[in-house]
């Protein structure tokens, strides 16, 4: 049976193998085969001869090959002999030979991998899916590295064929006499050509061996034009310069990051549409909100939905909306930061420091709670809790816009204690990023090892406390130092022109976010320790800061958020609309209970009042919960369905925010000293 299955194996792999006969004969030769694999063939000594001729025209080509070999190692040597030629013109003739030389070589390595193949196909157990798959597998690793192999030959096919042209007009040249301009434009040739060189990276070759690098088969779309014509001449162009989408396997898209050719200026025309439709769509969404008396950050928001995958779906690049997003998140950071002196932080630190640490400990706590009576893993409890524990920053930053209120005789300032807190728990989200890897890998580790990573955790903890402190101090010093002459210095510089001032303000916020991403801290918090070092010079000084950062800082918060509403799924809150209020009523009431709880015993007496407004300012969850949903899902620490409903609720708690506050305001704050805020 496996002789038979073997002969038949060869006889079929031999088949393309032989190119010798026509079409019609093909055709003929295809159907004998399936008949002789259905048993319903010729005789046993017509199938007997059938199978010694097609192995015999595969030997013949085989013998063919080695003949063809030898005869190009001959050529070799005759060219690297022949001193008639330069030695630039040998290395091509003979690299041209040896591309020849490794298709023969390639092509028969091909003929005996399907055959290896097919014999393991045929030893193989159709029953066995596992085995299938394996299978599967191995013939899409064979299949990716004939490609990237047949990929290179011809790019160095390409590159002889440039050759070619070039000694061929070369020849041209020498046999003409050139003019001035000719020979001017020829050393500009010259000299292009070695920056090409010069500036290539062959990012390909460095990165195919490395560990990790994986082959993927991925499909090159062209965008549709009405325009059949235009279509076509865009679709040259594109071609050269590598604007195209491609598709991976997985419906992952992505751009181009970074071309071949540095030397031709390139722009992603799909990141210009989507940041154009989204200003545009925005206006009419923000007035709208205006006119109803809610926040215009919800139009924002209601754009990125109308134009995110739930609504119209024309946002292509969502990955590079969300990061310009990111930018407008450290604006807004650092304009609170520049209201909120280190006079005012020194005054809250103790409760901003106590008050998130509580209020995330007492989180944990009832999620474990009620993750042991739902028969939820601990770690997955403990990442929803944490996840939910966390309030949005710039939220509450536009709530607070326009309405820091000074200190009365003996009294705190509730904008001073609720940014302060924020702040606070923005750097617990960076210790919880830091502390997912242990969440991970405590999801299937066994109760042995639970004591290792409880001290890995304390580890972590103890480095964020010793980053926090390298922080502080550095800012301590920035402040007594250097901030001071660096202003001054750009203030003298900036007289008449705002551009230095712009440059200079903006590339201290970097360097502050810059070093605080490097000691493992957050990056917003760097943006707000920024704004407080500079509000340290004086109001003066903060006024014309304001002025000029402000416009910046509302058009990317615009684009920030609308990414939220790119991530909001109206389809799917209307199907579990009943389940969703539920649990967002559930979320907000106890982060207002908590919070209560907790300031009623850290705040001083002469203060109690502002728990309630503190309080309705946490009472939402954090937008960077989709940020560690998304992380938390891609390592399996939450389900897909978790995960839907974690961004849910946190999108209908940051709609119930608004009305909650205005409720806290209007209760607590007397009708002199309400602002517009909300």
């Amino acid at each position: 049976m496996k002789a038979t299955g073997f002969i038949s194996l060869w006889t079929l792999v031999s088949l393309p193998c032989g190119q010798l006969a026509n079409p019609a004969e093909h055709e003929d030769v295809v159907k004998h085969a399936i008949k002789l694999h259905r048993g319903k063939g010729a005789v046993v000594t017509q199938r007997k001869q059938w199978v010694l001729e097609s192995c015999r025209k595969l030997s013949g080509l085989l013998r063919q090959k080695n003949v063809v070999l030898n005869k190009l190692k001959n050529a070799i040597r005759a060219v690297e002999k022949d001193a008639g030629l330069s030695d630039e013109e040998k290395l091509f003739q003979v690299h041209t030979f040896e591309i020849f030389q490794k298709e023969l070589n390639e092509s028969e390595n091909s003929v005996f991998q399907a055959i290896h193949g097919l014999q393991r196909a045929l030893q193989g157990d159709y029953k066995d899916v596992v085995n299938m798959k394996e299978s599967s597998r191995q013939r899409l690793e064979a299949l990716r590295e004939a490609a990237i192999k047949e990929e290179m030959e011809y790019v160095e096919l390409l590159a002889a064929e440039k050759h070619q042209v070039e000694a061929l007009k070369n020849m041209q040249h020498q046999n003409k006499s050139l003019s001035m301009l000719d020979e001017i434009l020829e050393d500009v040739r010259k000299a292009a050509d070695r920056l090409e060189e010069e500036i290539e990276e062959h990012a390909f070759d460095d990165n195919k061996s490395v560990r990790g690098v994986n082959f993927e088969a991925v499909l090159r779309v062209e965008e549709d034009e009405a325009n059949s014509k235009r279509n076509a001449s865009k679709r040259e162009v594109e071609d050269d310069l590598g604007l195209s989408m491609l598709i991976d396997s997985q419906n992952n898209q992505y751009i181009l990051t970074k071309p071949r050719d540095s030397t031709i200026p390139r722009a992603d025309h799909h990141f210009i549409k989507d940041i154009v439709t989204i200003g545009m769509l925005s206006l009419p969404c923000g007035w709208l909100c205006t006119t109803i008396g809610l926040p215009t950050m919800f139009g924002y928001i209601i754009c990125g939905v109308l134009l995110g995958p739930s609504g119209l779906n024309s946002i292509k690049s969502i990955v590079q909306v969300e990061t310009l997003g990111e930018f407008g998140v450290f604006f807004t950071l650092f304009l609170v930061g520049l209201e909120f002196s280190p006079e005012r932080l020194r005054k809250v630190w103790k409760i901003s420091l106590q008050g998130p640490c509580y209020m995330t400990v007492l989180m944990i706590a009832f999620g474990l709670l009620w993750g042991h009576l739902l028969q939820i893993r601990p770690t997955q409890s403990v990442f929803i809790s944490t996840c939910l524990s966390l309030s949005s920053t710039p939220l509450v930053s536009r709530f607070l816009a326009g309405s820091v209120r000074g200190d009365k005789e003996g009294d705190i300032d509730y904008s001073s204690v609720l940014l302060g807190m924020l702040v606070m728990q923005d750097v617990q989200l960076g210790l919880f990023i830091a502390v997912m890897p242990t969440l991970i890998q405590a999801g299937v580790s066994t109760y042995s090892s639970i004591f290792k990573e409880i001290l890995r955790i304390l580890i972590l903890i103890g480095q964020i406390l010793f980053s926090l402190a390298a922080v502080f101090l550095m800012c301590l010093v920035i402040k007594t130092y250097l901030i001071g002459p660096y202003y001054r210095k750009l203030h003298a510089e900036s007289k008449g022109n705002k551009e230095i001032l712009i440059l200079g303000i903006t590339a201290f916020i970097f360097l502050m976010l810059t070093i605080t991403e490097l000691l493992d801290v957050s990056m917003e918090l760097g943006c707000f320790l920024a704004g407080a070092l500079i509000s340290s010079q004086g109001h003066m000084v903060t006024e014309e800061i304001m002025s000029c950062i402000e416009p910046i800082r509302d058009f990317l918060a615009i684009i920030f958020f609308a990414s939220i509403g790119l991530h909001v799924f109206p389809t799917f809150v209307i199907y579990e609309l009943t389940v969703l209020l539920f649990l967002t009523l559930s979320v907000v009431i106890m982060k207002f209970v908590l919070a209560v709880l907790v300031l009623s015993l850290i705040l001083p007496k002469t203060s109690q009042y502002i728990k309630w407004i503190v309080s309705a300012g946490l009472a939402q969850v954090s937008e960077f919960s989709f940020v560690l949903g998304s992380r938390a899902r891609r390592a399996g620490i939450i389900s897909r369905e978790v995960y839907l409903l974690i961004l849910s609720v946190t999108t209908l708690s940051l709609l119930l925010a608004p009305a909650l506050w205005r409720a806290a305001i209007m209760k607590c704050v007397p009708r002199p000293e309400r602002r517009s805020s909300t």
